[in-house]
């Protein structure tokens, strides 16, 4: 069992890889706007479908839109920048560095929930952020003295 969802994690990290190319290359050919927004057109349609394969009840019981936290309305606007961002970045950046990017975004976000929500801090994952936040930085700097080298 272990060892599928160390497979899932790893095609959930090559999904998102791809699909942030295919949303930069439709980006680029029709537009940032354009491409975010078909994104999620065709994300609703597929959700929709899946919605309707799966075939389970869905209740939502005492639920008002009023009591819910203003936060909760929000998922769908962070996504937005998020597509939208990656979608611009990936032609600007190289897919490595901005996979990185990322990576060390979720995971200092995590760390920032985990904080605020259970009032605890894992050092692990702090130092395992920093540890490949630095070697990020010495990456970019070995890059900019062999493009350096290059043009001289």
């Amino acid at each position: 069992m272990f060892y599928i969802a160390i497979l899932l994690s790893i095609l959930a990290g090559v999904s998102i890889v791809l699909a942030r190319i295919i949303n930069a290359n439709l980006a680029k050919h029709i537009g940032l706007l354009q491409g975010t927004f078909f994104n999620y057109i065709i994300g609703l349609f597929v959700a929709l479908i899946v919605f309707l394969l799966v075939n389970k009840p869905f209740t939502i019981n005492n639920l008002s839109f009023s009591s819910l936290p203003l936060w909760a309305y929000l998922g769908g606007l962070v996504g937005v920048l998020v597509v939208g961002l990656s979608s611009y970045m990936t032609h600007k950046i190289p897919t490595f560095y901005l996979t990185l990017l990322i990576f060390i975004g979720q995971l200092f976000a995590g760390i920032i929930i985990d904080y605020l929500s259970l009032n605890q801090v894992s050092i692990g994952k702090v130092m395992g952020g920093l540890l490949v936040l630095s070697g990020l930085s010495y990456n970019l700097i070995l890059d900019k003295k062999k493009n350096e080298k290059l043009r001289a």
